[in-house]
């Protein structure tokens, strides 16, 4: 449930934020003018827009991921996703062993 609700998190704001890019950046330039390596690119304004809206959202998406990587804390980060009950016996990260890493585990 977590994994999905980090998701959530990342991708919808940057769909919202690629729907305000998208309208901005559109009332100011018209697809049929754009060009690419001196041709046009000959495409409808509609694959223009669709593109252009999946390029803006992927990069949002991938903004909105770093800023939840640099937001998690160490513990996060380094914490052993199996429960300890359910551990490898060659995982370092034993209950009661003390050990901080988790090699073996997940």
């Amino acid at each position: 449930m977590a994994r999905v609700q980090r998701v959530l998190w990342i991708a919808w704001p940057a769909f919202l934020m690629a729907a305000l890019i998208e309208m901005v950046v559109f009332a100011f330039v018209d697809p049929n003018e754009l060009h690419w390596a001196g041709e046009t690119l000959g495409w409808s304004r509609q694959a223009v827009y669709t593109l252009a809206f999946f390029v803006f959202w992927a990069l949002t998406m991938a903004s909105s991921a770093l800023t939840m990587l640099l937001s998690m804390s160490s513990w996060e980060i380094n914490r052993c996703p199996v429960p300890p009950d359910q551990r490898p016996a060659d995982c370092v990260k034993q209950p009661g062993s003390g050990a901080q890493g988790c090699q073996g585990c997940g």
